[in-house]
């Protein structure tokens, strides 16, 4: 069994290329949410009115599952990193599989919204709604087949890159939620 070296204290882990990729994800998506709150200033009443249509059971258990996947791409990482491959597979996999529930989710989301006669040129808030979930759902497409691509060979390193995208994710949706449903 071989056991692959942890990273110094002092270095991030992974690639450089997807901390700069991360970081500028992060950015994008905070002008966005920047954008949606200082519009959310303009029109309070219309905001709320908007916000009330979204379900909000949806968005709990989108929730939920976004962060037992990232919790089980953990776990696939710790694996990768004690040579457990198959252990890896299985948790990545898993995680990947919760995020085909989260766009299935979503989609269920949107499809609500459409029979409401409900579309991005509704309001504001929907055109912002529908830019700022369709990006992050494009990131859970993307995050899922890196998560896909990196259990086949559970090798450390292509598994923290993975890894790394995806708590972006999540965290990126952890942020949207209190931004978009919550406020």
């Amino acid at each position: 069994m071989t056991v692959a070296a942890r990273p110094q204290p002092d270095t991030l882990p992974g690639e450089l290329l997807m901390w700069v990729l991360i970081l500028s994800e992060l950015l994008v998506f905070g002008a966005g949410f920047a954008v949606l709150l200082g519009l959310r200033l303009t029109d309070p009443p219309g905001f709320a009115a908007a916000q009330v249509r979204l379900d909000q059971p949806v968005a709990a258990a989108n929730t939920a599952l976004l962060i037992t996947s990232g919790w089980l791409a953990a776990r696939g990482l710790a694996a990768a990193r004690s040579g457990a491959a198959a252990r890896c597979r299985i948790s990545l996999l898993a995680a990947a599989l919760l995020g085909c529930g989260f766009l299935i989710l979503k989609a269920h989301d949107y499809a609500a919204l459409a029979d409401q006669g409900i579309g991005m040129e509704s309001h504001p808030f929907f055109t912002f709604f529908f830019l700022l979930t369709g990006f992050h759902a494009a990131h859970v497409a993307a995050g899922i087949l890196l998560l896909i691509g990196v259990a086949w060979s559970a090798q450390p390193a292509g598994v923290e890159v993975a890894t790394a995208f995806w708590h972006m994710v999540d965290l990126i949706w952890v942020l949207l939620l209190p931004v978009v449903y919550l406020l």
